[in-house]
């Protein structure tokens, strides 16, 4: 799939970040890395991972209930971190 240079721009971030851009994975909008919480996997579990350095991939998420919600009812934690098996029932969002 590739994107048009319109639906890219209504994907990009809103103000200018510099450094690294990654996608939440519930809203699916585009934002700086610092305003996103990274999780990962521990063992077949989700987890937030709020020093970042769990080792394996990882996914990112606002601090929103909305968007954590989305990302549980789409299953996206499981395609995001390549787990189809992933348990994200006990992600929390307080740190």
């Amino acid at each position: 799939m590739t994107l048009s240079s319109q639906d890219y721009a209504s994907r990009t971030p809103a103000s200018d970040h510099t450094g690294p851009v990654r996608t939440c994975v519930g809203c699916k909008k585009l934002e700086a890395q610092s305003v996103l919480m990274r999780v990962a996997l521990d063992g077949n579990r989700v987890v937030a991972d709020p020093i970042r350095s769990l080792p394996g991939r990882g996914a990112w998420l606002h601090r929103s209930d909305d968007c954590l919600t989305k990302a549980l009812q789409r299953r996206a934690f499981g395609r995001a971190l390549r787990a189809p098996q992933a348990d994200a029932s006990g992600i929390s969002l307080e740190l």
